[in-house]
């Protein structure tokens, strides 16, 4: 479904991503890892077509999309839950979600705010509190459910769970496997090795910008030598 060809990326004259490729699957769910400062973020909103000047190749469902704009990989079917959470501080919960609703392809609407509510019930309890008022997690919550609204075809989630207490944390990966059994696709950025590999199929290790590991993540998972090589555990 998507398709990453020798992707470059700079800020400034730092040049931070290094020819990088990277395959997602429709349905499939895919981890990237990687120490802080290897260029993962960097990645993500390389694709996303939120740092200019990116070089290389990006196809979605077979069509060259390489330097599209932020809103038009959107409206192709991508959610992106971005580091840092996103969400509109002076809207309430209710507003934040319909603000964001859309249909997906084909005029799937899979997505309401209903459903999102059944997923994060702690939401449906502070409908009417403002983004501001939320917690942590609840902020967390919110930004998954904003991205679900747009009935994504692909899910981006960048470090969902850092910084959240344990409890959260695991009903945010809770939340994350079961979006996995809707057939909606997942790349997942997060701090916490273990659970992306267990909740992905597929994972990729960047290491300075480059591609230094990949393949399925149960395999990866089982090579602690070469966690421990790239990713320092």
């Amino acid at each position: 479904m998507l398709r990453i060809r020798s992707l470059d990326a700079y800020y400034g004259h730092s040049h931070i991503l290094h020819g990088v490729d990277l395959d997602i699957e429709q349905g499939k769910a895919v981890g990237l890892l990687g120490r802080n400062g290897m260029g993962k973020t960097t990645l993500i909103r390389s694709l996303m077509g939120l740092v200019p000047g990116a070089r290389g190749k990006v196809e979605w469902n077979g069509k060259d999309v390489s330097g599209s704009a932020p809103e038009r990989m959107a409206r192709l079917g991508i959610g992106y839950v971005p580091e840092g959470r996103g969400i509109f501080p002076n809207l309430s919960v209710h507003e934040n979600l319909v603000m964001s609703a859309r249909a997906g392809a084909g005029g799937r609407r899979d997505w309401h705010v209903e459903r999102v509510l059944e997923t994060f019930p702690r939401l449906a309890e502070r409908l009417d509190h403002g983004g501001q008022q939320l917690s942590g997690g609840e902020q967390q919550m919110l930004s998954i459910g904003r991205a679900l609204m747009t009935n994504p075809d692909l899910l981006i989630l960048d470090e969902a769970t850092e910084g959240l207490a344990p409890l959260i944390m695991q009903e945010i990966w809770r939340v994350i496997r079961h979006i996995g059994t809707t057939g909606i696709s997942t790349l997942i950025v997060d701090r916490n090795y273990h659970a992306v590999l267990a909740a992905t199929d597929m994972a990729v290790v960047l290491e300075k910008g480059r591609v230094a590991a990949a393949g399925r993540s149960a395999a990866l998972g089982a090579d602690q030598a070469s966690l421990a090589r790239h990713l320092g555990i």
